[in-house]
């Protein structure tokens, strides 16, 4: 009997999204599984955990924190490879909606008074979400300021003239 491993090599420059994030967690202690699902911006992948909150973390940090890892570990065994969003249970998409209905109340404010709005800073991956949903706006243009202390931007809304 041969005892030589029956896998097939793993072939060079292919990065396994799915396989690469369900590792990870394993490796972290959690018990998850991992959908993938493809978008026109790279791939999604949903993870399934009883520990969805240690996942997630306190404003979505420790998330962000994981798909940031799991990104430069795709990179490194593909340069190529598409870019992936990490989601648990759904906390993406959520928190992304309510960023894009904040976003669109502040913008109604701006027409209807002509005042600049300030949101809360932002990291990057939010700004984009909020640049994205009201760069078609007529009347209310967008635009990302440093906040002292922190690596966090924060935007302002104004009327366009």
């Amino acid at each position: 009997m041969n005892s030589q491993a029956t896998t097939p090599p793993a072939q060079p420059n292919t990065a396994q999204p799915k396989a690469t994030l369900e590792k990870l967690l394993h490796l972290l202690g959690f018990d998850a599984t991992v959908e993938e699902h493809k978008l026109e911006e790279g791939i999604l992948l949903d993870v399934k955990t009883d520990d969805s909150g240690r996942l997630i973390g306190r404003q979505g940090q420790t998330l962000a924190d994981l798909q940031y890892i799991t990104n430069r570990m795709l990179f490194q065994q593909d340069a190529a490879a598409p870019k992936v969003m990490v989601d648990v249970g759904g906390y993406r998409a959520q928190a992304r909606e309510a960023l894009v209905k904040k976003a669109k109340e502040a913008a109604e404010k701006v027409r209807r008074w002509g005042d600049v709005v300030e949101l809360e800073p932002l990291n990057a991956f939010d700004r984009r979400i909020v640049h994205q949903a009201l760069k078609d706006d007529p009347g209310v243009e967008t635009y990302s300021v440093e906040v002292e202390g922190t690596d966090k931007k924060a935007i302002l809304l104004r009327p366009k003239h």
